[in-house]
């Protein structure tokens, strides 16, 4: 039998029984790379892939019913989700307590094939709320990306007779009062409004209800003087002129609603706040995985067709690594904690 490289006599010891010939081959070819014996033209056998993922159907949970708001964002990305990663991808809805019935049900996740679309809160500030929660999101879940973001919209009902940055003057003044609509505590209206009023030196009183329509009704009917809003449920009122959007709390303005100031517009420097929604999965799902996710939810999010579809809905795609993600979720715990703790806000 011919020797596999004539030009060497490296002696090659014999490898153990147990590793396969694609290894054994891949040992021999490091040891002749090392002493410089190579034959004109061989290059090392590329290194294994890792293992395909997904092998089957994902299931994508997310708690709150069919209709909400998150859902309505599952459902718009999962169908060409399921084109990039060669695997259906489901909307399973598992709604109560909030959303964190889904959330601990992802955190303990063991098929590597789960995963959850959740609110912002779920992944920074919950356990802070709630130290009874089933879950941990800093131990129990890691970031993927993030999918929709929207700023707040901080509304003013239509019975005051002050616009603009009038109203910013008016509430300082106002003392506690003014009062302020949310739909309960812990929500992101509620905890955003808190941040403003630190920020701003407010002192307006929260006054909680069921839901954001029953805020914006109060609004309208004089019942509080102030409220933060998604877009979706303020820009009808708004285009009718029934509702005065005074500012919005992110960083930038937004095409969501065409002409409507930052809060840091008005004065309120070094603000901003938004409200979204991300991608999180179980901590043992292996981050090669996680990328792999990660870089399809890009890729479906750079559709156009899909970025107007969200936009009408009151959201703007805003994909990210997970590491983003990651340092979105420790700055929004380092300006919330500070809230929760002074207020005392605690979740049922």
């Amino acid at each position: 039998m011919k020797p596999l490289f004539r030009s060497t006599r490296i002696a090659l010891c014999a490898a153990p029984a147990g590793p396969s010939l694609a290894r054994r081959r891949l040992l021999q070819g490091a040891a002749l790379a090392a002493a410089g014996l190579l034959p004109p033209g061989w290059s090392m056998p590329p290194t294994p892939s890792p293992p395909r993922w997904p092998v089957r159907p994902v299931r994508l949970l997310v708690g709150f019913p069919q209709g909400s708001s998150p859902d309505e964002i599952a459902r718009i990305i999962v169908e060409p989700l399921s084109v990039v990663l060669g695997q259906p991808v489901e909307v399973e809805n598992r709604p109560g307590s909030g959303g964190h019935v889904a959330a601990t049900a992802v955190a303990r996740a063991e098929d590597d094939h789960t995963v959850g679309l959740m609110p912002g809160g779920h992944l920074t500030v919950a356990r802070l709320m709630q130290p009874e929660l089933g879950y941990d999101p800093s131990t129990d879940l890691q970031p993927v990306s993030v999918v929709a973001t929207a700023p707040l919209v901080l509304c003013t009902s239509p019975q005051l007779e002050v616009r603009g940055n009038a109203v910013l003057r008016a509430v300082r003044t106002a003392g506690m009062a003014w009062q302020y609509g949310s739909p309960g505590a812990g929500t992101p209206f509620h905890l955003g409004m808190e941040m403003l009023k630190a920020a701003a030196g407010w002192q307006a009183l929260h006054v909680p209800y069921p839901g954001n329509p029953q805020v914006i009704n109060a609004l309208l009917q004089g019942d509080v003087q102030l409220a933060l809003l998604p877009p979706s449920l303020t820009v009808p009122h708004w285009r009718a002129a029934k509702l005065p959007a005074v500012a919005l709390t992110s960083a930038s303005r937004s095409a969501l609603l065409p002409g409507v100031p930052t809060l840091a517009e008005r004065g309120v420097r070094g603000f901003d706040f938004e409200h979204w929604y991300a991608i999180a999965a179980p901590r043992g799902l292996a981050g090669a995985h996680v990328d792999r996710l990660a870089q399809a939810v890009g890729r479906v999010l750079r559709d156009t067709h899909i970025q107007q579809r969200l936009h009408a809905q009151g959201w703007q795609a805003s994909a990210s690594t997970p590491a983003a993600l990651a340092r979105r979720i420790a700055r929004d715990v380092d300006r919330l904690r500070p809230v929760i703790e002074r207020q005392h806000i605690r979740t049922p």
